[in-house]
């Protein structure tokens, strides 16, 4: 295999056939932590021996200039941390352990990179591998599936293959998960109408408060050519914490900051105590995420204490007020908002409910018009998420905004999206239209509306998107005499009929 080139279609064939080891076994909300590692360890591995055997050869053995070498590269195995070992070790009763301690070993090896990514992962866990017999069948199985891979720099060439296999695995086991799949992954067409909407520039920070496996904030990243930005997320889930470092590392951004923790009872990113800020904020939260923020007040604690407590926070960001408890969609704006930097550019996914929605969320968005922070709204098609057919809509804040207008944009139409079996899919092409009607500010029959503030004010602060975006389709008028005409021709048409088959009837004697 060494001899040939290994293909993007090779690798997500061997990756989908690895995920068989597990299906039926194991949910694959679960399982997809296991095998995204593995390919992490097989990439890691495969690469520092291509290193090895190119310096072993430049420096004619000599161990000294082989391990200053080996000292400069991105990171360092040794021996046993090596996908090598852990495939000779296949069949030991304690694979499970031995894989674990492998994983230390390049935490270990690689502290300033690497620190903490393996530590939400176990494969020595009897709760979700099963017993040992069926533990160690399961674990050898992976390992000879992925032996069969070579992820060599000079096997694959172009090095986003392998981020690229992670990110198509991502999505296969976001859409095998079901509902838990938008837990960690946006469909990649929507991270790219976000990352084109807030227009990253070089040196930008670019954030993302629920970045799930990390998706979306390399997408952002790679609008800037060079790549000259700062990444920065927080990620509440432990395991997918873990997939975001990996799939970073693996997209070749070394220095992105990933924080694990919840955003809204405990930012992670600050600056002197305070909330660091961003010129490029991009998410999508869970939609109206139910006790949002137990760090507060307490798992069962009633409403008003909750928010007499949230109310409390120190970083003074429900100020505009304390959304309920049960739902947590505009903790999430507001969080964002105040992190924010001036001149900063927020586009972010959220339910509909958001912006019709009143009591304490319409005082909320009442306030956040007012402020002029408002730049669009953008109606989504449905059933574009993994698990649910749940209408959603994309809503776009601008920092020192000039203009006096809100542009709102209805993309939910046929003819918008591709049709899916399962599920539907915005195209290049849809993409493009929903950025050219934005960057233009410009108004389209039964697509998009530019509404003046005091519009928005007259409809009572309501952002439902057919208050602006008229789409009503007038029915043609009837012409009554065409009707007639069709009416008399079809009863001679049938009268003819029927005296043709009167004389077919006496031809046949009956």
């Amino acid at each position: 295999m060494s001899e040939q080139k290994t293909t993007q279609e090779q690798i997500n064939s061997v990756l989908w056939q690895a995920a068989d080891t597990f299906r039926g076994k194991i949910d694959s909300s679960t399982y997809k932590d296991y095998i995204l590692t593995m390919l992490f360890i097989k990439y890691l591995s495969d690469t520092y021996k291509e290193h090895v055997e190119e310096y072993t050869e430049k420096y004619n053995g000599d161990e000294q200039r082989i391990k200053r070498a080996l000292s400069r590269e991105r990171f360092v195995l040794d021996e046993q941390s090596t996908f090598d070992y852990l495939y000779s070790k296949r069949s030991d009763s304690e694979i499970g352990e031995i894989i674990n301690k492998a994983l230390e070993r390049i935490e270990n090896e690689n502290s300033g990179k690497l620190r903490g990514v393996f530590r939400n992962i176990d494969f020595n866990s009897e709760s979700i591998l099963g017993r040992a017999k069926e533990r160690n069948a399961i674990l050898r199985s992976l390992l000879e599936d992925f032996n069969k891979l070579s992820l060599r720099p000079s096997n694959i060439g172009n090095e986003d293959i392998v981020g690229n296999a992670y990110q198509y695995m991502i999505g296969q086991f976001a859409s095998d998960a079901g509902k838990k799949g938008g837990e960690f992954y946006t469909p990649s067409e929507l991270s790219e109408l976000l990352a084109r909407l807030v227009k990253p520039q070089e040196n930008d920070r670019i954030y993302d408060p629920t970045c799930g496996s990390g998706s979306l904030l390399i997408k952002v990243a790679k609008q800037v050519p060079n790549g000259k930005v700062a990444i920065y997320g927080q990620e509440r889930n432990g395991a997918t914490h873990s997939l975001a470092l990996m799939n970073m590392y693996l997209h070749g951004i070394d220095d992105a900051k990933i924080e694990w923790g919840d955003t809204l009872s405990n930012p992670l990113h600050l600056e002197d105590g305070k909330l660091m800020k961003f010129q490029a904020i991009v998410a999508n939260p869970p939609f109206s995420l139910d006790k949002w923020a137990m760090g507060f007040a307490g798992e069962g604690t009633n409403d008003s204490k909750f928010k007499m407590e949230a109310s409390l926070d120190p970083h003074r960001r429900f100020e505009w007020g304390v959304p309920s408890s049960s739902k947590g969609d505009y903790a999430f704006v507001q969080h964002m908002l105040y992190s924010l930097a001036e001149n900063g550019r927020l586009a972010t996914i959220l339910p509909h409910g958001v912006l019709f929605r009143g009591a304490g969320e319409g005082k909320i968005r009442q306030q956040i018009i007012d402020m002029n922070l408002l730049d669009a709204v953008i109606g989504l098609p449905e059933n574009l998420f993994f698990g649910t057919n749940i209408p959603a809509c994309i809503m776009v804040f601008h920092k020192d905004r000039k203009r006096k207008d809100i542009l709102f944009v209805d993309a939910s139409g046929e003819g918008n999206y591709e049709k899916g079996k399962n599920q539907n899919i915005l195209r290049e092409q849809d993409i493009v239209k929903i950025i050219e009607v934005y960057e233009k500010w410009e108004e389209i029959d039964k697509y998009s509306y530019v509404a003046s503030i005091d519009e928005v004010k007259e409809n009572g602060y309501n952002l439902n998107i057919p208050r602006y975006v008229d789409k009503f389709e007038e029915e043609e008028p009837v012409d009554i005499e065409q009707i007639k005409d069709n009416i008399v021709n079809i009863k001679k048409e049938l009268y003819e009929v029927e005296v043709q088959m009167e004389k077919y009837l006496k031809e046949l004697g009956l």
